[in-house]
C-alpha cells in the first residue's frame, strides 16, 4: 500500500513497502496452534515396570552363595574371594553337572559397576544360571532400611546368557 505525497519531486519513485498484515495473521494462527497442542505433548516415556515375583527355591538344586558387600568384598559360600580370582573360582563350579547356580547376595547400596563385574566375570568362567537374592516383601515396593532376614530367598528370575 503506498501513500502519494504533496512533494512534485518524489512522484516519479514508487514507494516499496512490504505487507505485514498476512505475516502476523500467520504467526497468530501458529501461536494459538502451539498454544492448544502445548499441554498434550508429555517429555517422559511411559514404562510399565515389571514386579519382581519370588518362586520357592528347590532344596535339592545346588548354589552358589556369593555375597558382594558394600565397599565391593566378595564371599563365595562364606568364603572371602578376589574379583581377580573369581573367574577361576566359578570355572571350576561350571564344570559340573549340573552346572549350579549363583545366587547373588548384593548390599542394595552396592555400585552398579561392582556387580556388572561380577555378572561379567560369571559368563566368562561359563556360568548360565544367575539369581538375586532378595528380602521377602521386596516385590511390593515397600523400603525398609532393616537389614535382610536370614530367610532370604532368592528371586526366581534367573538370567541365561
Amino acid at each position: 500500500m503506498s501513500f502519494g505525497s504533496f512533494d512534485s519531486r518524489s512522484s516519479s519513485q514508487t514507494a516499496a513497502e512490504i505487507n505485514m498484515v498476512p505475516l502476523i495473521d500467520v504467526m497468530l494462527v501458529l501461536l494459538v496452534i502451539f498454544l492448544i497442542t502445548a499441554p498434550l505433548l508429555t517429555h517422559s516415556i511411559k514404562v510399565q515396570l515389571p514386579q519382581a515375583t519370588a518362586q520357592p527355591v528347590e532344596k535339592d538344586a545346588k548354589s552358589l552363595d556369593l555375597a558382594v558387600t558394600l565397599d565391593g568384598a566378595l564371599f563365595l559360600n562364606n568364603d572371602p574371594v578376589a574379583m581377580e580370582d573369581l573367574t577361576q573360582t566359578l570355572a571350576i563350579y561350571a564344570q559340573e553337572k549340573p552346572q549350579p547356580e549363583i545366587r547373588i547376595r548384593a548390599d542394595q547400596e552396592t555400585r552398579y559397576e561392582i556387580l556388572a563385574q561380577v555378572m561379567s566375570k560369571a559368563k566368562a568362567a561359563g556360568m548360565v544360571r544367575l539369581g538375586f537374592v532378595t528380602r521377602p516383601g521386596a516385590e511390593q515396593g515397600a523400603a525398609t532400611s532393616a537389614p535382610a532376614a536370614a530367610t532370604d530367598k532368592p528371586a526366581g528370575n534367573t538370567a541365561t546368557p
